[in-house]
């Protein structure tokens, strides 16, 4: 395993401090972070236009000779799973693999609605965390926050549905919740219309590399990690491809 950088005080104990390299191409923006459980010490992002594969290395590379570390001083990669792009979670389960099992690194899957439910406000509020799906559906699941910069609780487990499904859940539950994510801002007319749904602006609405960061620190802390070979995506529906074949098949 790689080995740690230093550790840290914390009253009589003292704090082993891990580097996590965090890899975000579940959703249309590819970001890379570097980070331990106290602060992020580099970060990239670009909107990538599905352009995952040929983004992400060089970004790595930036970011590490940023930050002036080599790949051993890595203790571990966190990577978001999904759901998301089918082709992008490819892309950055593929690269977490790969320089897990050459580094013998153990690999730390991130939910990509998990990530995003931590740009939420802080607040007794439950949140909503929802990413477009594409073919007019969503990806979602609530939250309870924690604590700034803690792991959120879940309160469901994340599903996809139609946005008129989640709409109809919020309007059920008659209580305030703070909504974050592409689906909100996708379907924003629809939300707008529910006056227990509080939508934020559009700058929050993907998880970010530095966020997968932060919250693979806490899932590190507890052990919740895998070997290279077991790292794989969370589908909630079948990939595009597979439906437009199907599609076609039934049509014959």
């Amino acid at each position: 395993m790689g080995r740690t950088l230093g550790s840290l005080a914390s009253g009589n104990e003292s704090v082993v401090s891990v580097m996590i390299l965090g890899i975000e191409t579940a959703v249309e923006h590819v970001g890379v972070a570097l980070g331990d459980h106290s602060r992020i010490h580099g970060t990239v992002a670009i909107a990538s236009d599905r352009r995952h594969a040929e983004s992400l290395t060089p970004m790595i590379q930036f970011v590490m000779q940023q930050v002036g570390i080599e790949m051993a001083d890595l203790s571990a990669i966190a990577v978001d799973v999904g759901p998301g792009l089918f082709t992008g979670m490819r892309v950055g389960i593929a690269s977490a693999h790969t320089m897990a099992w050459a580094l013998d690194l153990p690999v730390v899957p991130v939910c990509s609605l998990d990530a995003l439910a931590m740009n939420a406000d802080w607040s007794d509020i439950p949140v909503a965390a929802a990413l477009d799906a594409r073919r007019g559906e969503i990806y979602w699941a609530l939250y309870r926050m924690r604590g700034p910069g803690a792991e959120p609780q879940r309160l469901t487990e994340p599903v996809v549905t139609s946005p008129e499904d989640l709409a109809i859940h919020l309007a059920d539950r008659a209580e305030e919740v703070q909504c974050v994510g592409s689906g909100f801002t996708r379907f924003h007319e629809l939300f707008s219309e529910n006056p227990w749904a509080q939508v934020n602006d559009a700058s929050r609405a993907y998880p970010s590399a530095e966020k997968v960061v932060t919250l693979a620190s806490h899932l590190l802390a507890r052990d919740a990690t895998i070997t290279a070979e077991h790292v794989g995506a969370m589908y909630l529906r079948a990939p595009d491809a597979e439906i437009n074949w199907n599609i076609r098949e039934a049509s014959r």
